[in-house]
């Protein structure tokens, strides 16, 4: 939408179903719609001063655009109202209109004082106008009780929504309440059923509709004014919310619900109802940057709600700083966790858990729901495991990054006195562990929800991205290094009695040597140099850099090693003249929330260069333009780095990643090599394409970045990227 363009229903994200347990209906529906609408037609069922009341809520901005408002609603008619009724057609309006009056109760509290004001003033300039109608048949009467509202707005654009929901506070707060909303725009079928409530609203309306009597008050409209209104109002641009109705309601202190300022999405909801069908056990599997937290918190108040609050929730983390991030959404949430590591805060959490469970099972009044966050590391030991095996009641099971479960160390832990379980993951399949990735699925059931990368995208959900491999080569002395550790590697090959191969202890440290030498390569700060000089006056730069040193030229360990991280921060820092920060597990979570403020501004600071720090859930949105350095081989992780590029931020409408392709040598030297050395280089270079390819596929300029891993793929002739364990490490 261009500025100055005045807004319509269309330029608003519209769910098809709101439910007021999960999102607050009256910011998140009626008061965006009503602000862009000329027209609001709406069947309330029975009538009130509550529900007039209610309706005030959004309707004054479309009286400000110059709209119209129609009510319909039914007479609550008493057991004594409806035999006088019977007994003579002829008292029929009287005893309505007496109905009707006795349904006008004095306002409560300033909420209903400052709304019926609103409304009679509304009557009163001819803006809003109410019908009462009623079924009659055989000399009979019955209520007209259809919940229906139309809105529209100046392009006859149409919002229909129906449900079981009535305009009052219980109804819009209290109750579990859904509504259904069809948008004219969006399908052929949606506007037939949008075009059908019109059509019917407007024969009601109209005293058209066959079996329901529609008739008009003119005394009502009258009484609502002289008993409601306070005074004139000449500008209708006021906004109302329900503040100052709710902090005259009493909430329960420590049960969980939806705050109003969050809105789950339908795809979050949706996997919320497929987890409670699963009797509430199962997998969150969602792109990082989807709200994969925010959906977790709102499954908690939905088994919360179903259980009456007698609940005991445990969210585990893989890291001290997930801990604290997930203590800032669960207190929004009104949740006042226990939270449990080495160096938390609360000092006396531990106190804090034994008295949680205790009370709980004491039945303490307001003391029957607790949450416990912690990290992984704390929750596996003896302590804690001790305290919950004393719980008696229903226990969540919530696991972050459930992946890690799946090691041996922590999968033992996943035991059946948790009859609740939600594992939150981008990527549940643990690399080369079709063990540990068995263990997660038979514990935590079925996927709920798979929202891809892919679709996060598409949906904009997480921002557009270019991607750019940059080959780098090792050089003569890496190459021989990488040499001599592959051949190590065939010496340290084991097989068990089933057949099977694998590595030993010795073998492993050197694959970690080995990947460490292919992470450190000197090419790559020869080309980063490269790459990164059109960027030297930009901001919001990521350097990711390996844990490693650049090799020496032998295979001893000196002083004089130096870190890649270090040799970086001198490229940038001294010869580029760019102003940088590490970002580190050497800074702790205060000057890492520092960084990332001056990083989000700018002006101080253009460039992280950062180890480990995609791996870990820090949220970096800012992060504009990425040169990684260092990929790991595992999928799960480099598509997690990936995502944490890609989260919006203001003014970030693309990303852009550097990712630097390490191959044993240049591509004109590959032919001339010999069968030996081929086989020792092809497993690096079927790793590298894996990842090069994962990226592309969804980049802006897919055709580029293609191009360059066709190139590779032609110099080696390759056409598939699975690596068996023979051509990992070059044995028979």
């Amino acid at each position: 939408m261009k500025m100055g363009e005045i807004m319509n229903l269309t330029d608003l994200q519209i769910h098809s179903e709101y439910r007021n347990k999960l999102c607050n209906i009256t910011n998140n529906f009626y008061i965006p719609l009503l602000s862009v609408a000329c027209e609001y037609k709406r069947a309330v069922g029975f009538f009130s001063s509550t529900v007039l009341s209610q309706i005030a809520d959004g309707i004054s901005k479309l009286a400000v655009n110059g709209g119209k408002i129609q009510i319909i609603a039914s007479p609550y008619l008493s057991d004594e109202d409806i035999e006088a009724i019977k007994n003579g057609y002829e008292n029929r309006e009287k005893i309505i209109k007496n109905a009707l009056l006795r349904e006008l109760k004095e306002s409560e509290n300033k909420h209903e004082t400052d709304r019926l004001n609103l409304l009679s003033n509304l009557i009163s300039d001819n803006i809003l106008d109410i019908k009462i109608a009623f079924t009659e048949g055989n000399s009979k009467m019955g209520i007209y009780h259809e919940k229906v509202g139309l809105i529209i707005d100046r392009e006859r654009n149409i919002v229909a929504f129906a449900g079981s929901m009535n305009e009052t506070y219980n109804a819009l707060n209290e109750n579990y309440e859904v509504i259904d909303v069809f948008c004219s725009w969006k399908s052929s079928e949606q506007k037939d059923k949008t075009n059908a409530k019109l059509t019917a609203f407007n024969c009601i309306w109209n005293d058209n509709e066959p079996g329901i009597k529609t008739i008009e008050f003119p005394e009502l409209k009258q009484e609502i004014i002289d008993r409601y209104k306070i005074n004139d109002i000449s500008d209708y641009n006021i906004e109302f919310d329900f503040i100052d109705i709710q902090s005259n309601v009493s909430k329960p202190q420590n049960y969980p619900f939806i705050p109003n300022e969050i809105s789950l999405r339908e795809y979050q909801i949706e996997a919320i109802d497929n987890w409670q069908k699963n009797n509430f056990i199962g997998i969150f599997d969602m792109a990082t940057g989807t709200g994969k937290t925010l959906t977790g918190l709102g499954a908690i108040v939905r088994i919360s709600e179903y259980l009456n609050n007698k609940l005991a929730v445990i969210i585990v983390c893989p890291y001290q700083h997930l801990v604290e991030q997930w203590v800032e959404d669960i207190e929004k949430f009104n949740i006042s966790p226990i939270i449990a590591y080495s160096t938390s805060v609360q000092k006396d959490w531990q106190k804090r858990l034994e008295t949680a469970i205790l009370q709980q099972k004491l039945k303490v009044k307001n003391k029957d729901f607790f949450c416990l966050v912690t990290t992984n590391a704390t929750f596996k030991s003896d302590k804690v495991q001790l305290q919950l095996s004393k719980i008696k009641g229903d226990i969540l099971l919530v696991v972050d990054e459930a992946h890690n479960f799946g090691a041996e160390h922590l999968s033992r832990f996943m035991n059946e006195n948790y009859n609740y379980r939600l594992a939150l993951s981008a990527t549940l399949e643990r690399h080369n562990d079709e063990n540990g990735t068995g263990k997660l699925y038979s514990y935590f059931g079925q996927k709920c929800i798979e929202y891809t990368l892919k679709q996060a995208i598409e949906n904009g959900m997480l921002t557009k991205y270019k991607y750019f491999p940059i080959i780098t080569c090792l050089n003569e002395e890496e190459l021989k290094q990488f040499t001599i550790l592959s051949l190590e590697l065939q010496r340290c090959i084991t097989i068990d009695k089933n057949g099977l191969k694998s590595l030993n202890e010795r073998g492993k440290k050197i694959a970690l040597k080995r990947a460490r030498l292919i992470a450190g390569l000197k090419d790559k700060l020869v080309k980063l140099e490269k790459h990164i000089k059109p960027y030297v006056n930009d901001k919001h730069i990521l350097v990711y850099c390996g844990a490693t040193t650049l090799f020496n030229g032998n295979d001893t360990d000196n002083s004089e090693e130096i870190r890649q991280i270090k040799a970086v921060d001198d490229l940038l820092g001294n010869k580029l003249n760019m102003k940088i920060s590490n970002f580190t597990s050497e800074e702790n979570i205060s000057e890492r929330e520092i960084i990332k403020r001056e990083f989000a501004d700018g002006e101080c600071l253009q460039a992280l260069v950062a180890i480990k720090c995609l791996d870990e859930g820090v949220n970096i949105p800012a992060i504009k333009t990425a040169f990684i350095l260092a990929s790991t081989t595992n999928p799960k992780e480099y598509i997690q780095r990936r995502g944490r590029v890609l989260r919006k931020f203001p003014g970030k409408d693309y990303a852009e990643i550097y990712d630097f392709i390490a191959l044993p040598r240049p591509l004109d030297e590959v032919s001339s090599i010999t069968e030996s050395e081929f086989n020792l280089e092809i497993s690096l270079v079927k790793r590298e394409l894996a990842r090069a390819t994962e990226f592309a596929n969804l980049a802006m300029n897919i055709g580029y970045s293609t191009h360059i891993i066709d190139k590779i793929k032609d110099a080696y002739n390759i056409n598939e990227y699975k690596i068996t364990f023979e051509e990992e490490f070059n044995c028979d």
